[in-house]
């Protein structure tokens, strides 16, 4: 036991030590704290798609019956024509985290619904995994399964922990026996609301895009990263890391080219300054685009309450937005409501079981929620401890 260990500390700290020799830490620099609007971008109408590159699918008609965008034609009758046969493609759930209450009481709540649908019809979910980026166990490992990844040597994140997670998952491929070939990279405060198929095909990952991830518009940023010999900047998926749905080998090689184009892009004040919170989001866009590893835009993927008001087709609720509302059902979004749930009201402190649901002509996405949240707190044992 003292060799495992001693070894891979020396893994550990080999591998911090290569971190820094090549990427050089610059001060801190402020970050962007602000959320953006979807309702200023054309990319927030559910009917938009966006080109595939090489000529795949830009002159390919999308099938309404399909929520998958972009998916070419041949590929989704085939898709369906085997649906019935084909053996289920399973893929893992990974899901990083600190060890913050704020990351653990979302961690909680997240995989409860992912047991509930875990078996159902429909699902090709497998196994699950929470990465905890914090170095040492805590007291919900008997609860979550779960790997510990040492976080980044000390400074190196300058105040942006989210540059934790590509080092972690770097850990974790490297080390952890995954038994399935695929990998679904989701976040603490996504709330499965159904079983999840394994979206991805054909050597193209499955993933959410972002209306705020904008390639063409920072090409001038994006090319100190993605050189010009790597094709038009459009290779460049509008997507972050999460969720993605990606085969286990594709991520194996993307991992710590995302970590190390994080830890660059932190490192350039233009570019830290311009991207800000979604820095690590770009950097996982530009590792996958660099791999050649590109994906189908999935935009029912998940919906973003309370931006998006219907559950609709969606496998997810990400409620990263605050929804606040008045007592006659009216979003108040800029200025705490009357009524409210915001994860970030709870940073330090449990929810409490039985939050109040919000007031009549609310959207369902935004009731939902709070139900799921709800029925959730009140099955998982001791919670608040």
């Amino acid at each position: 036991m003292g060799c495992g260990n001693l070894f891979f500390t020396l893994v550990v700290t080999l591998s911090a030590a290569l971190i820094t020799y090549n990427i050089l830490i610059s001060a801190n620099a402020s970050l962007n704290q602000q959320f953006p609007d979807p309702s200023h971008s054309q990319s927030s109408s559910s009917s938009s798609s966006v080109s595939r590159k090489n000529g795949l699918i830009s002159s390919t008609k999308i099938i309404s019956v399909d929520p998958i965008i972009q998916m070419p034609h041949d590929k989704y009758l085939s898709a369906n024509n085997n649906n019935n046969n084909k053996k289920k493609r399973l893929f893992h759930t990974a899901v990083t985290s600190s060890d913050s209450v704020y990351n653990t009481w979302q961690c909680r709540i997240m995989y409860y619904w992912f047991k509930k649908f875990r078996d159902q019809p429909g699902s090709e979910m497998g196994g699950f995994t929470r990465i905890l980026h914090s170095g040492k166990s805590d007291p919900f490992m008997d609860e979550i399964p779960t790997f510990v990844a040492q976080p980044l040597p000390s400074g190196m994140d300058q105040g942006y922990i989210v540059l934790n997670r590509p080092w972690a998952f770097v850990q974790w491929l490297q080390q952890a026996d995954i038994k399935e070939d695929y990998i679904l990279m989701a976040e603490p405060d996504h709330i499965i609301v159904k079983p999840i198929p394994n979206l991805s095909r054909d050597g193209l990952g499955a993933a959410f895009p972002f209306f705020y991830i904008e390639p063409k518009k920072y090409e001038s940023l994006l090319r100190k990263f993605f050189p010009d010999e790597k094709g038009p900047i459009t290779n460049i998926d509008p997507i972050g890391n999460s969720p993605v749905i990606v085969g286990k080998e594709a991520l194996q090689k993307i991992a710590p080219t995302w970590m190390n184009v994080s830890l660059a892009m932190k490192k350039d004040p233009e570019t830290d300054k311009a991207f800000g919170w979604v820095l690590e989001m770009y950097a996982y866009a530009v590792s996958s685009a660099l791999h050649d590893v590109h994906n189908i835009l999935y935009k029912e993927f998940m919906i973003q309450p309370p931006w998006d008001t219907e559950i609709g087709k969606a496998y997810i609720i990400h409620y990263t937005y605050g929804c606040d509302y008045d007592l006659k059902g009216k979003l108040t979004y800029g200025k705490i409501g009357e009524w409210r749930f915001d994860k970030r009201s709870y940073d330090n402190k449990w929810p409490p079981r039985n939050l109040p649901l919000p007031p009549p002509g609310v959207p369902d996405s935004v009731v939902t929620l709070v139900k799921m949240v709800n029925e959730a707190t009140a099955n998982i044992p001791n919670w608040g401890s």
